[in-house]
């Protein structure tokens, strides 16, 4: 009998899946091949009806490989051009798991440059789509490599809109939902700061303390969940060249 071996990159995976339950018919984005796996996993499972994209001008059926378009495969079921895109995010039929340069507790995001913004030390992508994904519709965070250089007291720049930034028409739709990292899932709390929904295996509440810039409290929190050997199986089928673990490498 063969034993599967469940790798830290295989638990977020599943932390992604999780995350997009119960999306129902919306179009899945997802930053980061830890990400992409997830939303495959979670249409193979629990939440079917998602729409998920080649990354180019296709809404698939099915997947194509891993960071091709569907012309190495998968099945397409319809075409979006870019500007459609526009039209479901404003709509709010889009679900979103995004990456973060920094992230602070109110769950603002910044992936647009680091340090005082007329002067940067780092220039990174701009603020991309993230002010508009951010008020329009769900959105998650994935970090896969979790620092107090990215958990910071305050963001530099205002990149996604944070809880206590989402005032007046802004808010209407504003839906922050998960943090998923490679120390730990987080939420947040009724005042919209994060907290500390689960940790994974093999992580202490004091490494992962250590390792944010601002307090959490993880003395009580439960472990993330281990993927099951069907989701298991799924996730080396999507990924059978082991790209998630040069992602998520073992601690």
């Amino acid at each position: 009998m063969t034993v599967q071996t469940i790798s830290r990159a295989d638990i977020c995976v599943a932390a992604v899946s999780d995350a997009f339950k119960g999306s129902g018919e919306v179009l899945a984005h997802a930053v980061g091949i830890v990400p992409a796996i997830g939303v495959r996993l979670a249409k193979a499972t629990h939440t079917p009806e998602l729409a998920l994209s080649d990354g180019e001008a296709f809404m698939m059926s099915e997947a194509p490989p891993l960071l091709k378009s569907a012309a190495a495969g998968g099945t397409p079921e319809a075409w979006v051009p870019f500007r459609s895109i526009f039209d479901i995010v404003a709509s709010g039929r889009r679900h979103s798991m995004m990456g973060a340069s920094q992230i602070d507790r109110h769950g603002n995001q910044n992936i647009s440059s680091i340090g005082d913004w007329r002067k940067p030390k780092r220039q990174l992508i701009g603020v991309r789509g993230a002010p508009g994904n951010t008020v329009n519709h769900r959105v998650d965070y994935w970090v896969a490599k979790h620092s107090a250089r990215i958990f910071v007291d305050d963001v530099d720049v205002v990149s996604g809109v944070g809880n206590d930034r989402a005032t007046g028409p802004a808010g209407k739709y504003h839906g922050l939902g998960v943090v998923v990292t490679n120390l730990a899932v987080f939420g947040y709390d009724e005042h919209g700061l994060i907290k500390v929904d689960s940790i994974h295996p093999g992580v202490t509440p004091e490494e992962l303390q250590e390792a944010t810039g601002f307090e959490i409290d993880a003395s009580s929190a439960p472990l993330t969940r281990e993927p099951t050997p069907a989701e298991l199986a799924i996730i080396e089928a999507e990924d059978p060249k082991g790209l998630r673990h040069r992602e998520v490498p073992e601690p």
